[in-house]
């Protein structure tokens, strides 16, 4: 059997990953490599809980299995390159990193606006932040949140953006978030728990409409505003200006902090040069190796792969339970390739689940709503309360999508045998 396998990223994809290849029967040396310094921990509460207040930053780290205990993690480094035809890795500081099998888990990263006037917010959304380090008790992840945020407005994707935010948001601060999906709609919920005056902007007819369709993006979008927060939807922004969020059709929004939550990109840079499909994500087959090679497979949020639950079209799937699921799969297919032991024949049919929590009320989805965006009927309650809605394709319930309390959450939990 080969000798080294190397993790690309260190999120809870690698963790999973490292965790599972060990379950495999994966004996040999395991490398983790980390653009972050910190170890996996979860993103989820980043926009919800941990931005609140309600959960320490430090409590945000995972616990690895025992299995893992020997893996080696270098972190605080970027993959610079790879040369998939030597299985030689490039380090962000030069050094090369040799390997027989290789693991992409590298995630995303937010977009940014590409407007006018994005160096002129850099100074003002962070005007009114505490200096960290003067502050006696401080973790090292809130005096790392005192950095720089950046060429724009503020962004929400690792534990140093959420340090700075939460900095950022005091009783009273004018918060523009351009972006309605998960992150622009849990930052909003959370902001205005904490007592900012928080406006929306997206150039879609409703918040989260992608993900949620029509009917559940209107109630989501009534709740908000019935919480106080303002929306200019259907607008997009022209140009920042100092204190200034200035939109396409010449409205000016005041504002003290600005969030740029307006989706996210695949961190494949690395991977260029060798003749793969990085249009979005890193194409995988159906056992998720790298377009086939059986030394290298992908995992997370970056992996675009066929779902045999659905159809054939490889797809990127941005949630949660992901990361996990490709990591179990994955791991067995890699350690297959290196040892030259039969592929799991079983075909690679993952149920999504995704959830986000805003006010005191849930989003609790499975399957995937979106290829269901055709056939949208209530299950049960009403759109103006706890409601579960389903998504259909050509007649069939491809997901299902609750909105509000605990019982809610639960009727969503009982349809899972159906899809």
């Amino acid at each position: 059997m080969a000798e080294r396998i190397a993790i690309v990223g260190a999120s809870l994809g690698g963790l999973r990953a490292a965790e599972q290849l060990r379950a495999a029967g994966w004996t040999g040396e395991i490398v983790v490599i980390g653009a972050e310094p910190y170890m996996p921990y979860n993103r989820p509460p980043l926009s919800k809980e941990a931005l609140a207040g309600a959960a320490p930053f430090d409590s945000l780290a995972f616990r690895p299995r025992a299995s893992v205990a020997d893996v080696t993690w270098r972190l605080g480094v970027k993959a610079s390159t790879v040369d998939l035809t030597t299985r030689v890795l490039t380090l962000g500081d030069g050094e090369p990193l040799p390997f027989d099998g290789l693991v992409v888990a590298t995630g995303l990263r937010p977009r940014r606006l590409p407007v006018p006037g994005a160096g002129s917010i850099q100074g003002w959304a962070r005007s009114d932040q505490p200096e960290l380090s003067r502050q006696p008790g401080t973790t090292r992840a809130e005096r790392a949140g005192q950095q720089g945020a950046g060429p724009g407005g503020l962004v929400l994707r690792t534990l140093d953006d959420a340090v700075r935010l939460r900095a950022a948001l005091t009783p009273g601060v004018r918060l523009v978030v351009v972006g309605a999906g998960f992150i622009g709609c849990e930052v909003a919920a959370t902001a205005r728990h904490l007592g900012a005056e928080v406006t929306v902007v997206d150039p879609l007819p409703l918040p989260m409409v992608g993900p949620l369709g029509e009917p559940l993006a209107a109630a989501l979008l009534r709740r908000h505003q019935s919480r106080g927060v303002r929306f200019h939807l259907g607008r997009t922004v022209d140009r920042f200006e100092t204190g200034k969020v200035i939109l396409d059709d010449g409205a000016a929004l005041s504002c003290d902090v600005v969030v740029e939550a307006v989706g996210s990109q695949s961190n494949t840079e690395w991977l260029a040069g060798n003749g793969l499909d990085l249009s979005d994500g890193v194409l995988c087959d159906g056992h998720l190796r790298v377009e086939g090679l059986p030394y290298a497979v992908a995992v997370g949020d970056v992996a675009r792969f066929p779902n045999a639950r659905y159809d054939g079209v490889p797809r990127r799937v941005e949630h949660w339970s992901i990361p996990g699921d490709t990591a179990k799969r994955a791991a067995r297919t890699l350690v297959a390739g290196l040892s030259g032991t039969p592929l799991d024949g079983a075909p690679f049919a993952p149920l999504p689940t995704f959830w986000s929590d805003q006010y005191a009320e849930r989003l609790q989805a499975i399957g995937a709503p979106a290829l269901g965006a055709g056939g949208i009927r209530v299950l049960d309650g009403d759109l103006d309360g706890d409601v579960v809605v389903g998504y259909h394709r050509d007649g069939d319930l491809v997901g299902v999508v609750g909105l509000g309390g605990s019982r809610t959450t639960a009727a969503v939990a009982r349809y899972r045998g159906a899809l």
